[in-house]
């Protein structure tokens, strides 16, 4: 081909052809980078949407630096939302994560861990739960795969071998697919005094309690935002339930009102920013219980007549007070008729 071209005509030649093969690589160039931008735009974009959607679909919050709370609803254990009641949550340190409380099912704690990975990567190195009631606890199965330590009560690991058979009756729905004793994860470490755990520059401290709300009452405290993690040792806006002893949780009230804290979660209910405003309406209710039951006692009462007579009406405004306030009555009857 070349002979038959004179070399001005050969050099031309070459050089549309050297200038048609560059022009050919810059474009594939330019366009491969922009898609590769284009793609990591929608990509960076798509992980942006999720993270908020997952944030507005389970009600996630950060309350205070590095600690992020969900809000359970105020609904009875008979609505289908039961697992969904109690506040729950995650702390970040430097390290890793603890997570505060898994909610009352698989489905809770998925969504759970869910939002924790819509916050950060980085390990989840303890689940603590701050006591056996169901709906702070049946969703720890979903984070078994993350390898955590469990952390609760010392009292604690006794009770779920004990409870084990009351869930799986009562909350089978909750435990997935084919559940089994295996479904309901226990505490590998126990506290039996208080501890610190230790997240990177970041410590907790966690203390038992003797019987309050329970037989086996845990909190969890952040050190750098001194943020107390309640569990049900305070209710706010929805009633308390009185399953361990009246006078042992007045007890712990007082012990908890010593404590150096600026921000308190409450088991149930909306964030406190004093500790005097998270139990102000708790406290005043457990006195007015702790006293007319008593006078109902010392007047002969039987435990159905104080249950009629003993604040019928909610003059403390509770949500869910008839579901609840007849079972505590009868609970502190129970306790105070043998003072």
């Amino acid at each position: 081909m070349y002979g038959l071209l004179s070399l001005s005509q050969q050099n031309y030649w070459v050089l549309n052809l050297v200038e048609s093969a560059m022009n050919t690589f810059f474009n594939v160039i330019f366009r491969t980078s922009f898609t590769y931008c284009f793609v990591v735009l929608i990509s960076v974009f798509s992980s942006y949407i999720s993270a908020s959607e997952i944030e507005k679909q389970f009600n996630l919050s950060e309350i205070a630096d590095g600690n992020f709370l969900h809000t359970g609803v105020h609904v009875s254990i008979e609505d289908k939302r039961h697992d969904d009641i109690a506040n729950i949550g995650f702390i970040i340190g430097e390290n890793c994560v603890a997570v505060i409380d898994t909610g009352g099912s698989i489905t809770i704690g998925t969504k759970l861990l869910e939002s924790i990975r819509s916050k950060t990567d980085k390990p989840i190195c303890y689940v603590i739960n701050t006591h056996i009631h169901f709906d702070h606890i049946l969703g720890n199965k979903a984070f078994n795969k993350e390898q955590p330590k469990f952390v609760g009560h010392y009292q604690l690991a006794e009770a779920v071998e004990q409870n084990k058979s009351f869930f799986l009756e009562n909350y089978k729905n909750d435990l997935g697919l084919n559940p089994d004793e295996n479904s309901i994860i226990g505490p590998d470490i126990l506290v039996e005094k208080t501890i610190q755990l230790d997240l990177g520059e970041r410590n907790l401290t966690l203390m038992p309690f003797p019987t309050s709300h329970s037989y086996n009452d845990l909190i969890v405290i952040d050190n750098i935002t001194k943020t107390l993690w309640a569990g049900d040792l305070i209710f706010r806006q929805r009633i308390p339930s009185l399953t361990g002893s009246l006078k042992g949780w007045l007890k712990t009230m007082d012990d908890l009102s010593k404590l150096d804290v600026k921000k308190v979660i409450p088991g149930h209910g909306a964030v406190a920013d004093t500790f005097m405003q998270a139990i102000e309406q708790q406290q005043k209710y457990f006195l007015m219980l702790l006293e007319e039951t008593r006078n109902s006692i010392e007047k002969g009462a039987f435990i159905n007549d104080a249950i009629e007579t003993i604040d019928t009406g909610n003059s403390f405004n509770w949500l869910l007070h008839e579901q609840q306030h007849a079972g505590n009555v009868s609970k502190a009857y129970t306790e105070l008729e043998w003072e």
